[in-house]
């Protein structure tokens, strides 16, 4: 894990917009060499009564006699792992006696073959105790001489330098959505899901509060979570699932992103018509229209001859209600 390459990303976040307080005290270890010195900082850190986020990049190994996770620093070689590097459970010993909600743990580690290999058959292998909130990603070690990137505690250090204020669940979520183009198939860490009340929270008026406030990163990235979650219960056809694209397609009209919200439109009306719904059916002729309307704002011709076909292909099949749209739509295309 090439560890320290996020270090600067994360230095250049406000230290109280991690905490979410006025002010806060950072504190980096850069390649620590001695278990030891990270256990004093990490006690002395422990002790304050205000919020702790700590956030770790670098990579697990297995104590064979102890069957117990290491987490390397600067000079951990196999032999000498039990001397030099930095017992997992002296976290969860560290953090135990903080009152609960006001420790969040985020990670973003390599494990070796036989942490990976306990991590997956045993989920709570790394489990901080009930205090701590842990959010990360468990990668397995690449090749050798080939460095996994931290793209996973990078992206929360860009998030949190936007300014834009998302709960830790939203800031996990677009995260590992981010890495796992890099690099598939890793362990996330988070939290239970909370048990959904049977009346749930409505995050539509929050979402366009924060829109029409010119807060369009938070704006799409709850939505995107919103999303997520329809295809996490509902799945990818899903009335639930649709309904949440178009969201993000409205939500890009308002951010100014006409090519986006014409992608997004498209999508959805396919989706519909996927889903069985008449090629007549209102729904599905607004989701069109809504593309059409959009891909007339497109500024840059390049990417508006790229959504055109797509476009016409749709029209085809869903001509709407105004006369001569597919007409119209045909000639543009060929000026």
């Amino acid at each position: 894990m090439d560890a320290a390459s996020v270090l600067p990303a994360l230095a250049a976040v406000p230290p109280g917009v991690l905490t979410g307080t006025g002010t806060a005290t950072l504190v980096e270890l850069a390649d620590p060499l001695d278990p030891q010195t990270v256990l004093t900082r990490l006690r002395a850190a422990a002790a304050s009564p205000g919020p702790l986020v700590l956030c770790l990049a670098g990579q697990l190994h297995l104590d064979r006699r102890q069957q117990l996770p290491h987490l390397a620093l600067a000079r951990t070689t196999p032999a000498t792992l039990r001397y030099t590097a930095l017992p997992w459970h002296w976290l969860a010993v560290e953090l135990a006696a903080r009152a609960p909600g006001t420790t969040t743990v985020v990670v973003d580690l390599a494990a070796d073959p036989a942490v990976w290999e306990r991590l997956t058959a045993t989920p709570g292998f790394l489990y901080l105790g009930p205090g701590p909130t842990l959010y990360g990603r468990v990668s397995p070690a690449p090749r050798r001489g080939e460095p996994l990137a931290p793209a996973y505690l990078r992206s929360w250090a860009e998030l949190w330098r936007s300014g834009v204020r998302l709960p830790y669940a939203t800031l996990h979520a677009e995260s590992a959505a981010q890495a796992a183009a890099a690099a598939p198939g890793a362990f996330l860490l988070a939290p239970a899901p909370a048990p959904v009340p049977v009346v749930e929270h409505d995050p539509h008026p929050a979402i366009l509060a924060a829109a029409t406030a010119g807060r369009h990163g938070e704006a799409a990235a709850v939505a995107a979570a919103w999303e997520r979650e329809a295809l996490r219960r509902h799945g990818p056809r899903s009335a639930e699932a649709v309904h949440w694209t178009e969201v993000r397609a409205d939500l890009a009209r308002l951010a100014g992103d006409p090519a986006r919200s014409c992608e997004l439109w498209l999508s959805a009306a396919e989706a519909r018509l996927a889903l069985g719904q008449r090629t007549d059916d209102t729904d599905v002729e607004e989701a069109v229209d809504r593309a059409h309307h959009q891909w007339e704002r497109i500024g840059d011709r390049a990417r508006a001859r790229t959504l055109g076909p797509l476009l016409i292909a749709l029209r085809q099949r869903v001509p709407g209600r105004r006369p001569g749209a597919l007409a119209a739509l045909t000639r543009r295309m060929a000026d």
